[in-house]
């Protein structure tokens, strides 16, 4: 390859970067976070998956309206089944698809379709959405935000019990702790995009299309 072609190809990946706004920590450090195979089994989830183009009859989301939930609760089964659909798809730095995401990218992509919410692309643009929320009153839907080594800060969503969905630098999209060495040493703040009750309503919304 000579100069030129290195040149080239330096500046596209710079250009992914630049866009992206969002990595996590280096792969030899961010695989430490050692979590569970699957979170939903510790939780109440959405039994089969949910697809936001269900029809009413077969939508979970819209069957919990019966059910009595509190809209923390129903927030946070909507966003356990987002999880079912990520889970294991790979990172990719400015990917935004089942192909590979970065974590920006999939929290834009859970917020539009779960609550018809549209958010920035980047985690630069993400961290100044919403007002500022202590770590120790923390709500499902709120953004939780870390600054681990590197160019680059990581964002993801949280889902309550001390866990919050992200796409991994290392294990794609995963479900993680808080209070994992590694998350809690770089923890830098969370921001609240609406409260829990109009995102419950927002997901009820969304369900029906």
């Amino acid at each position: 390859m000579d100069v030129t072609s290195s040149c080239r190809a330096l500046g596209v990946v710079l250009s992914l970067a630049l866009l992206a706004g969002c990595a996590s920590a280096p792969r030899d450090i961010a695989s430490r976070d050692a979590e569970e195979p699957y979170f939903a089994r510790q939780l109440p989830g959405l039994p089969g998956g949910w697809d936001p183009m269900m029809s009413p009859v077969d939508n979970p989301i819209l069957q919990a309206r019966s059910l009595d939930n509190p809209p923390p609760a129903l927030v946070q089964q909507a966003l356990l089944a987002q999880h079912e659909r990520w889970a294991g798809t790979p990172y990719r730095l400015g990917g935004s698809s089942f192909q590979g995401v970065d974590c920006s990218a999939l929290v834009q992509s859970v917020f539009e379709e779960t609550f018809h919410l549209s958010l920035p692309r980047t985690t630069g643009e993400q961290v100044n959405q919403g007002q500022p929320v202590a770590r120790d009153a923390l709500a499902p839907g709120d953004l939780v935000f870390f600054r681990p080594p590197g160019p680059y800060d990581h964002v993801g969503i949280y889902l309550g019990e001390g866990r919050f969905l992200h796409a991994s630098t290392s294990r794609g999209v995963m479900i993680s702790r808080l209070d994992n060495q590694y998350w809690q040493r770089h923890y830098w703040q969370a921001r609240r995009t609406l409260e829990p009750t109009t995102l419950a309503q927002r997901v009820l919304t969304a369900g029906e299309g």
